[in-house]
Parts: C-alpha cells; sequence; structure tokens
C-alpha cells in the first residue's frame, strides 16, 4: 500500500526531528563530559539538549552507547581532516602537515578523545577510524620522505600526539596569548620535521599499541574498580 503525500511529510518530519534531537544530544554530551567527565548525570545531558531523557534513550540504549558516538564523531573529524590534507602533500608535504594540525586546533572543541583527556571505548567501529587516520598520515609522511623534506624517523604516531597536545587548553593565559604559543609550537614542530643534522629519536609506539594501550587501560581501570568495590 503506497503512502499518501500527507504522510511521506510526516515520516519525513519525523526523520528530521530524530536527526535533530540527535545531534544536539551529541553536542551537550561534548561540552558536558569536557566540563564534568562522563559520570556527568544523563538528565542533565538531556536537559542541554532540550530533550527529554526518554528521547535520549530513543537516540542512545546508554552512557557507554553515548560516550562510544561521541567519540567516534572526534575520530571522524581527525580523519577528514587527514584525508583532506593528502592531495597537498603531493606537491607540500610540510604544508600538508601544516594544513592537518591547523585543522585539529580549529576542532578541539568537538574533539573529546582519548589523547586529548576524553573518555575511551571499546567500539570496533573507532578502532577501524584510528587505523584509517594512522594511514592517511602516513600516505602524508611517505611523500615527505619522497620529496625528501621530512625526515625518514617521523611516524603517524608523532603527528598524532603532537596534534593531541596541541589540542589541549593551556590554563590561565587569556585566548590570544594562548594562540601565539599554540602557533609557535607548530612552527618549532615543522622545523623538528625537516631532515638533516638532528637527535635520534627514540623508537616509537605503532598507531596498533596505542591503540591497543588507549583501550586496554580502560578496561584495566574498570577491573581495579570492581575489585575494590
Amino acid at each position: 500500500m503506497t503512502a499518501s503525500p500527507a504522510e511521506g511529510r510526516a515520516s519525513a518530519r519525523l526523520r528530521t526531528d530524530a536527526a535533530r534531537n540527535r545531534a544536539q544530544i551529541l553536542s551537550a554530551a561534548r561540552s558536558a563530559f569536557l566540563e564534568a567527565g562522563t559520570a556527568v548525570p544523563l538528565e542533565e545531558i538531556a536537559r542541554r539538549a532540550g530533550v527529554n531523557i526518554a528521547t535520549l534513550y530513543r537516540r542512545f540504549a546508554g552512557r557507554e552507547a553515548l560516550i562510544a558516538q561521541v567519540v567516534i564523531e572526534g575520530f571522524g573529524i581527525v580523519l577528514d581532516a587527514a584525508r583532506a590534507a593528502v592531495p597537498q602533500a603531493r606537491t607540500d608535504p610540510p604544508a600538508a602537515v601544516e594544513a592537518f594540525l591547523r585543522a585539529m586546533i580549529d576542532s578541539r572543541d568537538l574533539l573529546v578523545l582519548p589523547l586529548i583527556g576524553g573518555p575511551q571505548t571499546d567500539a570496533p567501529e573507532a578502532r577501524e577510524l584510528q587505523r584509517e587516520i594512522a594511514t592517511a598520515l602516513e600516505e602524508i609522511l611517505a611523500e615527505g620522505r619522497r620529496h625528501n623534506v621530512i625526515r625518514a624517523d617521523v611516524t603517524a604516531v608523532d603527528l598524532i600526539t603532537t596534534a593531541a597536545l596541541l589540542c589541549r587548553p593551556l590554563p590561565h593565559l587569556p585566548p590570544e596569548q594562548a594562540a601565539a604559543l599554540t602557533a609557535r609550537h607548530v612552527g618549532v614542530f615543522l622545523d623538528g620535521l625537516r631532515p638533516g643534522q638532528s637527535r635520534i629519536l627514540p623508537p616509537a609506539p605503532s598507531p596498533e599499541e596505542m591503540a591497543e594501550h588507549l583501550h586496554g587501560s580502560r578496561g584495566e581501570t574498570a577491573r581495579g574498580q570492581a575489585d575494590t568495590a
């Protein structure tokens, strides 16, 4: 049986409302997690989102599902920035690295991620996004090595951890001073990418080791809390 035009419009409106509610809940969760940690009451997140708690539970099964989606969206932003920088790397690899880092700084209020003090999740989608981010960044670095403008011992993990450090807010400083220091640190890091006489770097962990540590430490914390309960 074919739906009437009125039924079709009603269905489309419901989908639009559901998408808007979901986006509002995720935005509220990001800000609440950054301010108060992941233990913030879900009722408070619903209040900030302008929805009732039943609507929140219709969109997300519970706290873990909400945390996972906030983290997944953060990794999605990082992946988009890394992939956007890849074409530029074919002609100017250092500029591509700079573009990636600046995109991270510009998006830091949306990044609720483990390396930036955010929550952890065991969601398989989050792990896959981490792998894709590392692949895109290694492509940028490979171009830099091919053009002999980026030292050979720099890895994707170096770019990821540098971006995480740059995204952490500097407390007790006026915004303009904090922005100036961040810009200086980007410049220092970019100069440090150049080949030539420089100190030998200690071995870096692989992206897989980083991901395993971040996910694994969450499980250990949970087990420790259970043991002391």
